[in-house]
């Protein structure tokens, strides 16, 4: 294991050392605010610099845990502005025969078995203000599995991301029960790949935030996405949109 998250003095927790800083002004505004989780960062050396360098600081990166120098990549993403979260693996339906790699959290293994693979995730690399589940179909929907791994989150001061690929979890009960800040996304930008698709995908994103006053998005690292989300970017503010960190979302007086 190499160094975890922890809860250090007076309190203080990862999403208080590590989140991108939101003026509170913006936070508490009306206007309509937008939050994008790319994940799979890291896996792809070459992607992941193209992600740092030509997306926005507010747009949150989610590294897998299975890169090579992670934490140099880690690092030069949050010296540029970027947010970063853990991307977990857990088990979707079809595992093994769908796997998400090694170490990935199962909902039929014992609690300190998950436990002790969660922890070996949590310490390949360091900086990051929460996770995120990768796939989880099997793992998010059994309480008994979950709340073992939501408790040991919740006391090392992490917030919990979950995308929508999984359609039916028990993670709003689980998280009520353990006290783990929970968000859930409501698009997957780039689930058909393409410049189009991604486009109309963020224009649904972008309806969605002005009905509710916010909106989460997620993708993977893909170029395809990266440049599209980076041109859509551009012209957002123009629109009366606000491009805020994930972690916003645990702050802002709408959410």
């Amino acid at each position: 294991m190499g160094q975890l998250p922890r809860i250090g003095p007076g309190g203080k927790k990862a999403m208080d050392l590590y989140a991108r800083t939101t003026p509170r002004g913006l936070l508490d505004s009306e206007r309509p605010k937008i939050a994008i989780l790319l994940g799979g960062m890291g896996l792809n050396p070459k992607l992941t610099k193209q992600a740092i360098a030509d997306l926005p600081g507010d747009i949150t990166f989610a590294f897998a845990p299975y890169g090579t120098d992670l934490q140099t990549q880690v690092d030069k993403a949050r010296k540029d502005g970027h947010e970063v979260m853990l991307q977990l693996p857990m088990e979707p339906v079809g595992y093994p025969a769908t796997n998400p790699g090694p170490r990935t959290l199962l909902s039929d293994a014992e609690a300190p078995a998950n436990l002790e693979a969660l922890l070996w995730h949590m310490s390949r690399f360091t900086g990051y203000t929460g996770v995120t589940n990768y796939m989880g179909g099997k793992f998010l929907a059994e309480a008994q599995s979950l709340r073992p791994v939501a408790t040991e989150l919740k006391s090392r001061g992490l917030i919990f991301l979950e995308d929508s690929t999984v359609p039916l979890t028990v993670t709003a009960e689980t998280a009520k029960s353990t006290g783990l800040p929970l968000r859930k996304s409501q698009i997957v930008i780039d689930a058909d790949p393409n410049p189009a698709s991604i486009r109309a995908a963020l224009d649904l994103l972008e309806g969605e935030a002005r009905s509710n006053g916010f909106a989460i998005g997620t993708g993977s690292g893909l170029s395809v996405t990266i440049e599209t989300v980076a041109e859509w970017s551009k012209q957002l503010q123009e629109r009366g949109i606000l491009l805020v960190p994930v972690s916003a979302a645990y702050k802002a007086r709408r959410t």
